[in-house]
């Protein structure tokens, strides 16, 4: 049984979803008014782990974010800019989806985006006045009245009666004389000059900020739904209004289970544009590779904060490598094996296999402890390679061997990380063509690949220092040292790095 934390309820409960076999998950998307920073990925890059490992586990899950296109960000950087906040939004809300491939986050089940779903927010809000639960103004706003709503509070853990009003609308002089409570929020803006805006039974308008979550996820989940998912930040107001509005709307439960990720921290401090150390993704993957950041990530558990800092990117770098050249050895033995004698205990293997599954399991189980998860593939990683450590295999100890390769690519695509992929990167796109003619020269290689090529000149190599053919054997090491490669003597063969 899976267990989460839910925010709500304030502890581990067992994962109940209404339909069996199936999640109907909702995470907030982002506001586009400009690329995504690297807290907001941590958010998008945890929840795309959570999916991916209930998919792996058997669920189907549907998967809804919305885009918020519409909002006083994105209007305020139109007028800064020049231009119409619609231009605004459709160029970040393609940088995001941009963003969000570069990191290998998987597109959700459906993407709607605020503005086209603007008639369904006028009907939620004219069913919050219909039931007494919001009012209007004699401006064309229209207010949710908190207290209305006895349980408001009890998702954030917030007492009603000490709370000051803290929302996101845009307060201005005199905007409180028109509430009736200043803990109320708007649903529904009047329109100001030079705004988008769209005709409502109120006036001419937008709606507010949390109304669109709950009109989106009610029409492509319906209510309940199993699981709301957001960054910690989102906790209060966002969540707790979204909740208050759909479950006074509908008088039925909103989200089942409610999950929030952890903050992210830059070497220890709070991210801010004041600390100047406030870091956009697309900036970060300039010089970060996206699997490595991914990594750095989940070595931390979701709901804890993560501290981003040059040393953890070192750190997940090396933790990658260390798989990669994990599976480059199972390759090389299953490459080479030539062997007439079993050199694998067969028995042991599938164990260890078997047992790794169950103890993943178990550790993602525990509401998605990806960095206990991780811990178990570093365990088992370095029993792969003592596994085929300075043997060479037969063919059963090839039969042996590839579900030890097979389950270490299969984990590693739960967290998002394609290690295939990775490796197929590494594997020669990247290498010089001049390669290719040093391989002609001193292998006879007539192919036209240049990691091909490399392999054709390490066969040479070993064929010459076989035969003690130290000529041969020098002249590929020092042809791939020109080319800035660096050769590796392993217990499993000649390696190479490449330096560009």
């Amino acid at each position: 049984m899976i267990r989460i934390y839910d925010t709500k309820m304030h502890k581990k409960v067992d994962l109940e979803t209404l339909q069996h076999g199936m999640v109907k998950m909702y995470v907030c998307g982002p506001t586009v008014y400009n690329y995504i920073h690297i807290g907001n990925a941590r958010t998008f890059i945890s929840f795309d782990m959570i999916r991916r490992y209930l998919e792996w586990r058997g669920y189907e899950v549907v998967f809804v974010q919305n885009v918020t296109d519409v909002d006083d960000k994105i209007i305020n950087k139109a007028n800064e800019e020049g231009r119409s906040a619609s231009e605004v939004a459709i160029e970040y809300t393609n940088a995001f989806i941009e963003d969000m491939h570069a990191v290998n986050v998987k597109d959700p089940t459906v993407r709607p985006k605020a503005t086209e779903e603007i008639d369904t927010m006028i009907a939620l809000v004219q069913e919050l006045i219909d039931t007494g639960h919001a009012y209007a103004t004699d401006d064309g706003d229209v207010y949710f009245s908190v207290r209305s709503f006895p349980s408001y509070g009890s998702l954030s853990g917030r007492n009603i009666d000490e709370m000051e009003a803290g929302h996101r609308e845009l307060r201005t002089e005199g905007i409180e004389d028109r509430k009736r409570d200043p803990l109320d929020f708007a649903v529904w803006k009047a329109a100001k000059p030079g705004e988008p805006s769209w005709p409502s039974p109120w006036g001419d308008g937008r709606p507010g900020w949390h109304i669109e979550c709950s009109c989106m996820s009610k029409k492509y989940l319906g209510l309940p739904f199993d699981i709301h998912g957001g960054g910690a930040d989102l906790v209060f107001p966002h969540h707790e209004n979204e909740r208050a509005q759909s479950e006074a709307a509908s008088g039925t439960q909103f989200a089942r289970h409610w999950m929030h990720g952890g903050m992210l921290q830059i070497n220890g401090e709070k991210m801010s544009k004041s600390l100047n150390n406030f870091f956009l993704l697309r900036d970060i993957l300039e010089t970060v590779d996206p699997n490595v950041l991914r990594f750095l990530m989940l070595q931390t558990h979701y709901r804890s904060p993560l501290d981003f800092s040059d040393e953890r990117v070192d750190e997940a770098a090396v933790a990658l490598e260390r798989i990669k050249n994990a599976v480059k050895a199972l390759d090389w033995a299953l490459d080479n094996a030539t062997g007439e004698t079993d050199a694998i205990d067969a028995d042991a293997a599938a164990t260890l296999v078997r047992q790794t599954r169950l103890k993943f399991i178990e550790a993602m189980d525990d509401d998605f402890n990806s960095s206990k998860a991780l811990g178990d593939v570093f365990d088992f990683v370095g029993a792969a390679n003592t596994l085929v450590a300075g043997k060479t295999l037969s063919a059963a100890d090839v039969e042996a061997v590839r579900p030890v390769r097979g389950l270490i690519v299969e984990l590693m695509g739960v967290f998002g990380v394609d290690i295939e992929a990775v490796l197929a990167a590494d594997s020669g796109d990247e290498y010089p063509v001049e390669v290719i003619a040093l391989a002609s020269e001193l292998a006879g290689f007539e192919g036209d690949s240049t990691a091909d090529a490399v392999d054709a000149l390490l066969d040479a190599r070993a064929e010459a220092r076989a035969a003690k053919n130290w000529a041969v054997a020098d002249a590929v090491r020092d042809g791939l040292a020109g080319l800035g490669f660096t050769i590796k003597d392993t217990p499993q063969g000649a390696q190479v790095e490449y330096n560009a």
